[in-house]
Order: C-alpha cells, then sequence, then structure tokens
C-alpha cells in the first residue's frame, strides 16, 4: 500500500472500489451540497486529501500508510491551505457490516492495534488514560483525531463519507490552531455546528468539545445518531 493524492485516484477506473469512494466523497464535498465541515470542503477542492485505501484484511499495511503521513505532517507551515487530512478507506470485504456499532468496533480495533505496534513513545503530556481529559490518540509521537464515518449513519449526515468505512485523520494540533479555545475559533466552531444542525436535521452533538479545555476526546470519535454517547466504555486501552 502507499498513500494516494487526488490525481491519483482520479486516474482510476470507474469500476474501481477506490474511485468509487471517492465519487462518492465527491458529492458531498463539492457545491452546492452544504456539508458542514468547511474544512473538509476546502481541503477537497484544493486537492490537498491523502488517501489510504484498505482492501485487505489486516492493520499492517494501513498502519505503514499511517506512519507515512505523521511523517509528512511533522513539516506543516501552520497554515490551513497546507494542511492535508489523511482519509483511510476501507472496502466493504475488510469492513462490510451491517450494524453502526460494528462499524465504529471495527474502527476502534484498528486505533488499538496501531498503538499496541507503535514503535515509538507516547507523547509526553498527554494523558494515558481515554477517560481522562488532554487524552488523544496517538501514533509515532504525534497526537491525532480520528473521525469515524460509515455508511450506516442516515441521520447524523455528516458522519457519512460514502459506502465505506473511513477514518478522517488529522494531526490534533491543527484543532487548536484553525478552530481553538479563541474567539475566532469559537466563531469558526459555532458556524460548523450550525451547518452540522441544518444538514443533519438535528442538534448538533454535545460531546463535540475543546481538548484545550480538557473535555474528552475519545466520545467525538464516534458519534451515535442521535445525541447519546456511541458507546457507554471507551474501548482503548493503553498497552502496558
Amino acid at each position: 500500500m502507499a498513500l494516494l493524492d487526488h490525481s491519483d485516484v482520479t486516474g482510476l477506473p470507474e469500476d474501481d472500489w477506490r474511485r468509487q469512494a471517492f465519487d462518492d466523497l465527491s458529492e458531498r464535498l463539492t457545491p452546492p451540497s452544504d456539508f458542514p465541515c468547511t474544512f473538509s470542503q476546502n481541503a477537497f477542492r484544493r486537492e490537498l486529501i491523502r488517501f489510504s485505501f484498505v482492501g485487505e484484511v489486516g492493520f499492517a499495511a494501513a498502519q505503514q500508510d499511517l506512519h507515512a503521513y505523521v511523517e509528512d505532517c511533522r513539516d506543516w507551515d501552520g497554515k490551513v491551505n497546507t494542511a492535508r487530512p489523511l482519509l483511510m478507506i476501507f472496502s466493504d470485504t475488510v469492513a462490510g457490516f451491517d450494524r453502526l456499532e460494528d462499524f465504529h468496533s471495527f474502527g476502534w480495533q484498528a486505533l488499538q492495534q496501531w498503538h499496541l505496534h507503535d514503535a515509538e513513545d507516547w507523547p509526553k503530556g498527554v494523558s494515558k488514560q481515554a477517560t481522562s481529559p488532554f487524552w488523544s490518540f496517538s501514533f509515532a509521537g504525534m497526537q491525532l483525531f480520528v473521525n469515524m464515518s460509515a455508511p450506516l449513519h442516515t441521520r447524523r449526515k455528516s458522519r457519512n463519507l460514502g459506502r465505506f468505512l473511513t477514518l478522517v485523520i488529522n494531526p490534533r494540533e491543527r484543532f487548536d490552531i484553525v478552530a481553538g479555545n479563541t474567539p475566532e475559533g469559537q466563531r469558526v466552531r459555532s458556524k460548523i455546528r450550525k451547518r452540522a444542525k441544518a444538514y443533519d436535521g438535528l442538534p448538533h452533538s454535545p460531546l463535540l468539545g475543546s481538548y484545550q479545555k480538557g473535555e474528552l476526546e475519545w466520545v467525538q470519535y464516534a458519534l451515535g445518531e442521535t445525541n447519546e454517547a456511541a458507546l457507554d466504555k471507551c474501548p482503548f486501552q493503553f498497552r502496558d
């Protein structure tokens, strides 16, 4: 496996599942779609998104792509128009389920396996307990925010990017810069939440919070169809 860019995917045959995943994404992120996350729309329009397509059972190859992405992110210049998110998309032969809960469970399994096989130390100052403030999933020494988007989200459409399970991965620090606990960051968050309410047809999830305020991260990774927590307990366990 290897990371692909926008132009790599558009060159694939139309019947390739990876191209189908891209076309689903394009439908959601291209105007006149009113997808709530303006940062996602901007990244797609500027062809900044990196893609990892997982078509084989097992997390090892996907972990290599994740490591390559983290390495690429280390030299970011801090500008939103150069921020490149990673979309890790799993084929339905790898992650095809009949229940939304199973898609979420699979996503957490991926994070757990990557953590267990991470060769680098957990970042200093980051909590090791997911139920504590100031925890975030970390890999290769970098804090990451993971959005689990699944095809069975029918009410919370903002967490449905097409017919395949998609993990949207960004270095967590970028949220502090573009939507952090500042007047401008609060304005950006408020705008996106209003758009999400209109797009989903239900109020934005009260679980979506701010890391800088010490609000829990793990509950934000996978959201339920209502505004209740998708899980009662975090599946992630720090390795011994």
